[in-house]
This record gives C-alpha cells, structure tokens and sequence, in this order.
C-alpha cells in the first residue's frame, strides 16, 4: 500500500513562514537601532520591509517556477550555471553556522539580563562553548527534538510579543515621537545619535537580521500543497504579516521607553515593565530565553543537515554526509559545530547578526538577478506569479543591497562573504575528484 505524504496547506505555510522570521532579532535589537538613529528607527524598519518586500518578491517568482527543493540553490544554478550554484549552495551551510553562532550569542545576551555573570567575557565564552558543544554532541548521538517542544517554543515567542502591542499601545507617551533637531551642518541630531546615510545605512543592515528567514519557506517546496500558487502568496502575505508587527513592537518600545531605550538590554522586556510592571517585564525574559534557547537547539539540528544536502548532491565531499556509529551525519555535525564555537567566540551578538546579515545577500542577490534572466533563457518555466514592473523591483533590490554592503565595514564584508573565496577553492576541488572518478568508471 503506497503512503501518501500529509503536506502543508496554505494557513500551515502561512505559519512556518511567521516562526522562521520573528526570532532573537525583533527581542535584541530595537534598542541598537534608536541608538543610532533615534526615532528614525521607525523608518529604518519600514526601509528594510520595502527593500524584503522586493526581494521576497523575486523569491516568489523564482519559487514558482520550481517544484524541487533547494530554493536559491536551485535558482542560481540554472540562471547562471554550476559554479555560481555551487557557491550559493555552499554558502548556505555558511550562513547556516554563522546563525546557529549569532543565535548562541544572543542567547547569553538575553542571559546576561536575569543573570548578569553572564555578560562577563570568560562566563559567555563558557556559555557559549557549553551550548554549541554540547548540542553538537546531543545531535552526534541522535537525540531529536520533539515536535511538541517546538510548538512550546514558539508560544513562548509569540505570547508576549502580542501581549506586549495589544497593551502597549494605549500606554504610548506622544512626546517619546517628537521631532528631532537639525544642526548648523544640516545633519539630524536625536538624544541618541546622529541620523546620516552611514548610520542609517548601519541601522538597516543590522535590523534586516529580523527579517531573514524568509527564503526558508521556498526551500521545501516539495511539502507543500501546490507550490507554484501558494508559494508565492504566502511569501507576500507572511512579510506583510511581519512588517507590521515589527512596527507595533517599536512603535511601543519607543512610546513608552523613550530616549532609555537607547541604553536598555532587554527592550522589550523594559517596555512591558512600564505598564505592566515586574511580572510583565519577567514574562517576555522568560519568553525571550525560551524562545532563543529554542532556536539555537532548531539551528543545531538544521545547521549539519544543509551541508549533507550539499555533500548528497556532490557539491561537498561525500565523507560529510556519511553517517556514523549512532547513524547521524557525524562529520557534517563536527564542521558545524566547531566552526559555530569559533565563530561566536569572534565578536558580539551585534557584530554576529551583522555579518550573518552580509552573508545572506550571497542567497538573495544570485536570485534577484535570475528572475530576469530566467525570463529570457527560460521560457518554458511559467510562474504561477510574476514581479511587476518588469525588472525594475529585482534592480531595486540589488542596488539597495549593495549600497548598504558599500556603507558597511570592510571586517565584517571579510567575515560575512569570505566563505565565497573557500567556496571557489572546494568547486575547482570537487570538479577535479569527480571528474576523476568518472575517468575510473569508464576505464572499469
């Protein structure tokens, strides 16, 4: 008797899609951004949403072309051929360990609020290292997480984050939003800092860490019911969805923190402290801890098994994908998590969410780009939905893209695209193995 696979309906994607982006961004980073560019962040958020919005997309055309798994992988291969596939599918291993890394380090940093030894060098570090390791060993040994712990998670995260609008918003203070003051040099001056295209560019780039995630939901195309029509409505509809969250959350924060939230850990929590008090503010740590906690155990599994899909697909040495003596991938886990361990030992959550950030324009540029392109070399290929205005959203997309890697830091650039430059060596690598085992086929 043949079994039929349950796959996921629209309002089931709808859901994945909103778990896969509100995460540890949305807890830990309202308060760097007003930091920079004080009551503009509100803009910043809207900025990041339009440039998502574009991007997203370009995913939900690309994603409507392609039944199979693998999403920018996919789409870069046939738009641009095997070696710009190759470094995109790599680099989503990449990125995949540069997450589970941010994700531990955001993690002690929601930590360090209810336990403050915990923000000290040689305790996070401790922590850290404990978490990733012990983690890996648990994946080694194939303890799996349960289905029901991920739905706990998950309420956990969005609980009091709809607590926190729906009350928040009758305790906004109006004079949190007032105007700020513009110098003799015509730059924009806030309590908190200075508004210039540097600073904004800065703030949008490390608040667009709250809103990946997005492409996941592509990746598993073959679950889902009718992919080519949900697909793309859902991707549009879940970052709608998400837009106007985030804006309810800092309009909130800001309305009842003030200029204090420049300067605050847990914005959020010290938000609800406001006007709910010590309970309110101890519900959203305890979510916040939960939550991350959560993520970083969904990242620990997730994390090895995108470089075995790689190494099954020949991109990456067969060796990593092989399973071990407790029948899990043991050397795909063992890369994953000592490269995690190094990774977040390298710099703050700050700096991790940054570069994690960078790193993803890899996956979300090669797509943007093949949009167009495969509308000319493809047209066999008929998406169920097309970007409008021909190519001018995907242009949009690509060239706010680069403007903000322009305006970041050189170390960071480094950090975040230096996986490109390993990527390129493993393809040359891989093409030379495989092509001499396949001389030893036809030679046998």
């Amino acid at each position: 008797m043949e079994i039929v696979k349950s796959k996921f309906g629209f309002w089931s994607i709808m859901l994945l899609g909103v778990n896969a982006i509100v995460g540890s961004g949305i807890f830990l980073l309202p308060n760097k951004a007003y930091a920079q560019v004080g009551v503009y962040s509100l803009y910043v958020i809207i900025f990041d949403a339009f440039l998502v919005l574009c991007m997203a997309l370009c995913f939900a055309e690309a994603s409507g072309m392609f039944k199979k798994n693998g999403a920018a992988y996919v789409y870069a291969k046939e738009a641009f051929g095997e070696f710009v596939g190759f470094e995109v599918g790599f680099m989503k291993w990449a990125i995949s360990i540069i997450a589970w890394a941010a994700m531990a380090a955001a993690f002690t940093k929601a930590l360090s609020v209810v336990w403050e030894p915990a923000a000290e060098p040689m305790i996070r570090t401790i922590i850290q290292v404990v978490l990733i390791g012990g983690l890996g060993i648990m994946n080694i040994v194939g303890v799996k997480i349960s289905a029901l712990f991920n739905n706990i998670v998950t309420i956990a995260k969005l609980i009091p984050l709809i607590l926190f609008v729906v009350i928040g918003i009758f305790f906004l203070d109006k004079a949190n939003f007032a105007a700020p003051v513009v110098d003799a040099a015509s730059s924009v001056i806030n309590t908190t800092g200075t508004l210039t295209a540097a600073t904004f560019a800065s703030s949008v780039l490390l608040m667009f860490y709250a809103f990946t995630g997005f492409e996941a939901i592509a990746t598993a195309a073959e679950d889902m019911e009718n992919p080519q029509k949900n697909l793309p409505k859902v991707i549009v509809s879940v970052i709608i969805a998400v837009v106007i969250f985030y804006i309810l959350i800092l309009a909130v924060s800001i309305g009842t923190l003030g200029s204090s939230l420049a300067t605050s850990n847990a914005p959020i929590a010290d938000a609800m402290k406001t006007f709910l008090g010590v309970w309110g503010r101890d519900l959203v740590l305890a979510g916040t801890i939960v939550s991350i906690g959560g993520i970083t155990l969904a990242s620990s599994f997730l994390t090895p098994r995108a470089g075995v899909a790689l190494a099954e697909n020949g991109i990456l040495p067969k060796f990593i994908g092989r399973n071990g003596r407790f029948g899990t991938p043991t050397a795909a886990i063992a890369i994953s998590t000592i490269l995690s361990i190094l990774l977040s030992l390298s710099g703050t959550f700050y700096f991790l969410a940054a570069i994690s950030v960078i790193s993803r324009f890899v996956q979300y540029l090669p797509t943007c780009v093949a949009v167009v392109v495969l509308r000319r070399t493809r047209p066999d290929l008929k998406p169920s939905f097309r970007v409008p205005f021909g190519p001018v959203i995907p242009a949009i997309a690509v060239i706010i893209s680069f403007w903000l890697l322009y305006n970041s830091s050189m170390y960071k650039i480094l950090f975040g695209l230096g996986g490109l430059v390993v990527g390129a060596v493993l393809y040359f690598v891989m093409q030379y193995i495989n092509k001499k085992e396949a001389n030893k086929a036809t030679k046998a």
